[in-house]
């Protein structure tokens, strides 16, 4: 009961509902919710209608779930049918490769040709050899960190132990992110190869894939793709020298599972709560096991890595920001979808890609609720890599974009950033979970004419949170607030008590 009590869907005021709302950044500046829940009122009552923060529909907004399947755009002209069961979501979005060698985005012609490369591969030559390859390629993990895959995986290799897990984190909860759904629902078997190499090279036979319950189709697909991988695996010699398995783990409405810690408890069935580091996953993880965690688009590039070298992907980015990413661009842009770009791409070329604008916008925000807000001044500035978002004081995070139009004041979506923060807060440290209270009241007194806000005040909350947060959920919402304060800092000046001629220094954030 502790740990069901966690869980949105399984316990609680939003638990079991026939209907949900999308409520995320992307629906939330699109501004297309409200009429959303109006005509789902005409088919539900209010007490059977919950929310959720993002069910990865931010290409076409108007998103919301019912009975288990999502929908969204023009979808909810459709409620009659879709309650009679007898509509299908006529969802589309672009996949663009804006590179001359797609990683990510081109899929396999022949899935047991796909498979017996690499087996073939693992035959001829040793892992250690392999794994040199995954280091020499300096690819770095896409879930935000950027820490080097095949260094973890190094670490993971050496660590004694009988029994080491692979662990697949698919649990991509960031408003405005819907590329990893992209590759399970449309290039899963990348995915899968990229647990089993990481599987052969530290000695795992387990991979576990922890995918969110918001996204039924990611589920339903890559379910699909491992009964195909069986069939493969089963029939080639190569299964009798190294036996694996896959594993589906289902979410249940909690974007705490998206950080590391929280995520290996979840599948173990504890409270997901974010536990100290160290001892890190690589030597004691899953049921304290050496365990290699891996985000979905880290384990796709590994298959190309392998086939191509480790050199044809360094030829890609800027030497340390390597190979390719996946770009998720929200209704923003005229034609939104998934780009896979090079690393190191100018930013601006990408958004020209995606033919501009689709209205007037006065930011972007990158990488999630924790990313960074990018004033469209600063595109031009911005190169697609983790050195120059860094250096900016951005975050290129998961690279989710979304478009905040020049219609929305900055205090609301402030007010929308705290908010987020302490619903999904797990609890366990003061700053974040006190801090993002702390801030939602605030920034609510302030846009109610209550009390306005004490800058000092504010700025010291900040500080608290971005460096006495346990995990980057309290530690990282700071950042697009400090951003707002640098480059918006006239539309916050009605909203507080100190005048702009005794502004503070801006605190730089790294």
């Amino acid at each position: 009961a502790g740990a069901a009590s966690f869980y949105d869907f399984i316990e609680g005021d939003n638990a079991h509902k026939k209907a949900y709302v999308c409520n995320g950044s992307s629906c939330l500046c699109a501004g297309t919710q409200d009429k959303v829940t109006t005509l789902l009122e005409t088919h539900f009552d209010k007490t059977e209608i919950g929310h959720v923060a993002c069910l990865g529909r931010c290409h076409e907004n108007s998103a919301f779930q019912i009975k288990g399947d999502n929908y969204s755009g023009k979808d909810i002209h459709q409620l009659d049918a879709i309650v009679k069961k007898a509509h299908q979501t006529n969802e589309h979005y672009q996949v663009v490769a804006v590179t001359s060698k797609p990683i990510l985005t081109e899929k396999p012609q022949s899935i047991e040709l796909f498979y017996n490369e690499f087996f073939h591969q693992a035959q001829t030559q040793s892992e250690s050899e392999l794994l040199h390859i995954i280091i020499d390629s300096n690819l770095r993990g896409r879930g935000g960190a950027g820490f080097p895959t095949g260094i973890k995986w190094q670490a993971c290799a050496k660590a004694p132990s009988q029994q080491k897990y692979i662990v697949c984190n698919a649990d991509e909860g960031d408003p405005g992110a819907f590329s990893d759904r992209y590759l399970l629902e449309q290039n899963p078997h990348l995915v899968l190869l990229g647990m089993l190499v990481a599987g052969f090279l530290v000695g795992a036979n387990t991979g576990v894939l922890y995918i969110r319950d918001e996204y039924p189709e990611s589920i339903t697909k890559t379910e699909q793709a491992i009964s195909e991988f069986n069939t493969v695996f089963s029939n080639h010699e190569f299964s009798k020298q190294f036996a694996f398995q896959f594993k589906i783990i289902r979410g249940a409405g909690a974007y705490i599972c998206g950080e590391e810690t929280a995520l290996l408890r979840s599948i173990e069935g504890q409270r997901p709560i974010v536990s100290t580091r160290p001892p890190f996953p690589v030597t004691s993880g899953l049921y304290g096991e050496p365990t290699v965690l891996n985000n979905v688009e880290t384990f796709a590039a590994v298959p190309w890595i392998l086939k191509h070298g480790a050199n044809a992907f360094k030829q890609k980015g800027n030497g340390r920001s390597t190979g390719t990413k996946l770009l998720s661009l929200d209704s923003a842009f005229n034609q939104p979808g998934i780009y896979e770009v090079d690393m190191g791409v100018p930013l601006e070329q990408v958004i020209e890609q995606a033919g501009g604008f689709s209205k007037p916008i006065k930011a972007l925000h990158i990488g999630g609720p924790l990313g960074g807000l990018v004033p469209v001044a600063k595109i031009k500035d911005l190169t697609v890599d983790f050195e120059s978002f860094q250096s900016q004081h951005f975050l290129l995070g998961h690279a989710s974009i979304i478009g905040i139009p020049e219609s929305m004041p900055l205090i609301e979506y402030a007010r929308h950033l705290f908010e987020f923060t302490a619903m999904e807060s797990c609890g366990k440290c003061f700053p974040c979970r006190l801090g993002a209270t702390r801030g939602e009241e605030m920034i609510n007194d302030a846009i109610n004419q209550k009390n306005k806000i004490n800058e000092s005040l504010l700025r010291d909350l900040l500080e608290t949170m971005q460096f006495g947060s346990l995990c980057a959920l309290g530690g990282g919402v700071p950042l697009p607030l400090y951003n707002m304060l640098e480059h918006f800092y006239d539309e916050f000046v009605p909203y507080l008590t100190t005048a702009k001629s005794e502004r503070i220094a801006i605190t730089e954030v790294n």
